[in-house]
Formats: structure tokens, sequence, C-alpha cells
């Protein structure tokens, strides 16, 4: 005979995977991270390396050709990002018998994609306007929004994940010059960090 909290234990997991997306791979955090980390250096090699194509002595003269790269760097990640999530969390919901596309995972990722496209119609209009200083700020900030408001329909991890990233928006809104640097914490060194984290404990 099954003990109480036994029952009241499956009970809570049938709810929690009826209402919440569980499948999201912290593995896909991790390479996320490595992602836009990678994409950062070669930003950051592009733009203030004094050997670079694109050093001081240039930028000036290179600058539309510095945006488009720098946007083609930005959407790579993007994609890769995106891209390595879908297959990581499809590959997990398959092991744990679970239906990836379910009513949680369109609450979660509405929740979450409807701040960040918001987001990143408002960094094209700070380009239009040539406020480029002011676009890792706004990356950082309503992606932050984005994982804080997804959080209520997956794992609890991802609501630390997006109050860190606010923070770090906010902190690049200040210090603008370090923008990049920011940029590369937020969504290089916090994704590995809170990715690992989530693997050793829900996925291993």
């Amino acid at each position: 005979m099954r003990k109480p909290e036994q029952e009241l234990a499956e009970i809570k997991s049938m709810m929690e995977r009826s209402t919440r997306f569980l499948s999201l791979s912290g593995l896909a955090g991790v390479l996320a991270g490595i992602y836009a980390f990678v994409g950062a250096g070669i930003a950051y090699y592009w733009i203030y390396f004094p050997a670079s194509t694109y050093g001081k002595e240039t930028v000036q003269i290179n600058r539309a050709e510095l945006q488009v790269n720098l946007l083609a760097v930005a959407l790579v990640v993007l994609v890769l990002a995106i891209g390595t999530a879908y297959l990581l969390s499809q590959q997990k919901s398959q092991r744990n018998s679970q239906q990836f596309w379910s009513p949680a995972s369109k609450r979660f990722l509405l929740a979450l994609f409807i701040p960040v496209i918001s987001g990143g119609l408002f960094s094209f209009a700070l380009i239009h306007q040539s406020a480029y200083e002011l676009i890792a700020p706004a990356t950082l900030i309503f992606y932050g929004l984005g994982l804080i408001n997804a959080s209520h329909f997956t794992l609890g991890e991802i609501k630390n994940l997006g109050i860190g990233q606010l923070f770090l928006g906010i902190l690049a809104a200040f210090f603008p010059d370090f923008g990049l640097i920011y940029w590369a914490i937020g969504f290089g060194i916090l994704h590995v960090i809170y990715g690992s984290m989530m693997y050793y404990k829900h996925d291993r």
C-alpha cells in the first residue's frame, strides 16, 4: 500500500507536467552561452582590437559594413541558440515520454517571445536612430523580462536567470561603454552557469 505522501507527490508531478513546460534542456542553455560568448568575442575583436580590419583608424570608414557584420553574427548566434534549444528540448521530452508541443509549452513560448520580439524590434529602432550604445542594455532588459514572464510556465531557475539579465541590462544602460562586456556576461556566462545548474539538477 502506498503512503499518502507518495500519492501526493505523484499528483503534484502530474499537475506540473500539465501546467509547466519541463522539457527545457539545461545543456541547451550551456551551448547558448558558449555561442553568445564567441559572438561577443568576435564583435569585440572587430570593434576594439588594434590589428582588426575595424580598428580605430578605419572604424568610421567601415561603419556600415561593421553594422552588417555585427547583425549577421547576432543572427547566427540567435539561430544556433534557438535551434539547439529546440532539438535538445525535444530529445529530452522524448526521453521522458512527454509531449513537446503541449498547452504548457505554447504558454511558455508565448510568454517568452512577446517581450523578446518586442526587444528585437526596439533594437532595430535604436539602430535606425544610431543609438548603438543602448542596444546591449535593451536586449538584456527585454530578454530578462521575457525569462521572468516565462518562468511561470517552466523550471524555477529561469526566473533567477531573468533577474540576472535584467540587472545587467540596467547596469549597461548606466555604463554604456561597457555594454558589450555586460552583454557577454549576461548572454554568455550566466547562460553557462544556469544551464549547468539545470542540467545537473533536472537532466542527469
